[in-house]
Order: structure tokens, then sequence, then C-alpha cells
């Protein structure tokens, strides 16, 4: 009985060996190159970002915001009259999204006493790559959730007009109750 079951073994690890060299031989390797083909085409695509300018209002920062971006591999950066600058300038990081692509920005703070946005570029690049994303910093390409400076100016002008006019009901009852006291005065004084 032991010869059979030595030959019974013998037999399953010899089907085994041949299972697992076909396997290894053929199987294996055809698996290996799909899979390397797909891991390849999702590690090498390339997704350009949409890029905007973002201002809560005319006093804050100028934000250049790209998103949606794949690989996480991009330098982004502001230039005035093509030279890259970096006075005023802060950098965020790379950032991941919920769908695998990723975000950035980087921050423009234009002083009050140089308010000019002509010649300002933000520029978003792939590292390694020479083509680039170039954003002009136009009135017409920020967008906005604060006031425009028209409504700052005017909300000021407005509140200036209402003081003004409080001061002057102040002063105009001020007169007419000085003046109303003078008179009871007289009065007493020709009881």
């Amino acid at each position: 009985m032991e010869s059979t079951t030595a030959a019974s073994f013998s037999n399953k690890n010899e089907d085994w060996v041949i299972q697992m060299n076909n396997y290894l031989s053929q199987g294996c390797p055809d698996q290996l190159k799909k899979y390397v083909s797909h891991g390849r085409s999702t590690l090498m695509r390339t997704e350009s970002p949409s890029v905007s300018l973002l201002q809560k209002n005319f006093l804050s920062p100028v934000r250049c915001h790209a998103t949606g971006f794949y690989p996480n591999r991009a330098v982004m950066f502001w230039r005035k009259d093509g030279k890259e600058i970096h006075a005023g300038v802060e950098k965020g990081e790379i950032l991941p999204n919920n769908d695998g692509t990723f975000q950035m920005s980087v921050d423009l703070n234009l002083s009050s006493d140089t308010p000019e946005k002509e010649g300002y570029e933000c520029v978003f690049q792939f590292s390694g790559v020479n083509e680039s994303i170039i954003t002009k910093l136009e009135e017409s390409n920020i967008r906005t959730n604060g006031p425009s400076r028209y409504e700052v100016v005017v909300s000021a002008v407005i509140a200036v007009l209402v003081f003004a006019a409080v001061i002057a009901d102040w002063l105009i009852l001020y007169k007419r109750r000085k003046a109303a006291d003078h008179l009871n005065k007289k009065k007493q004084i020709l009881l």
C-alpha cells in the first residue's frame, strides 16, 4: 500500500510541477505584460489643469489656482515682463483632489502703491516639460466674490454723506435748543 501511495504522491507532484511550469512560462508572463501595459498607461498619463485667478477683494492677494492636473510633478510661479518674481509671492503646496488629480496655488501680493497689473503672468509648468500654461493678470480674468473698487468707493461716499447729514441735524437741533433756552431766559428776566 505504501508503494501505491508513494506513486500517487509522485504522480500528483509531477502534475503540479507541470502545471506550475506552464503557468510560469506562459500564463504569468502574459499577465505581467498586461499589468505593466495597464500600469504604464495609468502612470504615464498627463492631465492639464484648469487655471484660474481668484481675489477676495481688490486689497487681497491675487491667487493663481491650478486644479485637475496629473502627475503631481509641476511648478507654478508668477512672472513680470517675462522674468520670474519672488518678492510678494507665496507658493502653496501640491495637494490631492478626490479624483486622483492634484491642485496647487501661488499668491501674488500687489502693494497698494503699485496697483497696476500690467505685465504680470501666472505660469504653470509640468516638471521636465518646456510647454507652459500662461494666464495673464487682467481684471477680466480675475474671479472675485468681494466688492469691486467702485462699490467700495460708492459705499464710502454714502457713509460720509449720512454722517454729514447726522452732524448737520444735530447742529440745527442744538442751535434751536440754545435759541429757545436764550428766549426763555429773557422771558424770565422780564417777569
